[in-house]
């Protein structure tokens, strides 16, 4: 008779099991969070803000604008108006002087071929025009932050923000504008 071949393992009644204890090491995270704290930290104090640098004029006692004295055909003045609008005239507006003659208003937006078509175009007629910023009651910080931006993308290098005077919102009505 053929023998078969039989196993020579023999099963334990008792399956061992080992208990492990787990073991987590926070030192390696606790050095990470510090690194991460450390550069954040410096990042901070290191990164310069991006702001738009304004500087305006100190005042003469004789200034009515603070700009010193400019002739009439450098002078433009930009008035921002409601709902995003900008009007705009070249020269001053005096109507107290009879040699000085009433502007023409024009109205125009931020677009680029708006006030930075017309910019350009001043500019390329007069190489350093004096340009006179006037917020009207009406206007939002966003329009001048926009003006600001336009006067530093056509490299405007004589812009002044003037109070809107008695003789400018005269202006304004006898235009039909508020």
């Amino acid at each position: 008779m053929a023998t078969s071949p039989t196993s020579t393992f023999k099963v334990s009644a008792r399956l061992r099991t080992s208990w492990h204890r787990f073991h987590l090491d926070m030192t390696p995270m606790v050095g990470l969070a510090f690194l991460l704290l450390t550069f954040f930290l410096l990042h901070a104090g290191v990164a310069k803000p991006r702001i738009l640098p304004l500087t305006m004029p100190v005042a003469d006692k004789s200034d009515t604008y603070g700009i010193g004295i400019c002739l009439l055909s450098e002078t433009m003045t930009i008035i921002l108006g409601d709902n995003h609008q900008l009007h705009y005239y070249h020269g001053m507006n005096n109507p107290l002087d009879p040699s000085v003659p009433t502007p023409e208003l024009r109205t125009t937006d931020f677009s680029a071929l708006g006030i930075r078509q017309m910019l350009l175009v001043r500019r390329s007629q007069q190489p350093e025009p004096v340009i006179l910023i006037k917020p009207a009651p009406g206007a939002t910080y966003k329009d001048m932050v926009d003006i600001l931006d336009e006067m530093n993308i056509t490299s405007q290098k004589k812009y002044a923000l003037v109070p809107l005077g008695a003789a400018d919102r005269q202006l304004l009505l006898a235009n039909g504008q508020r």
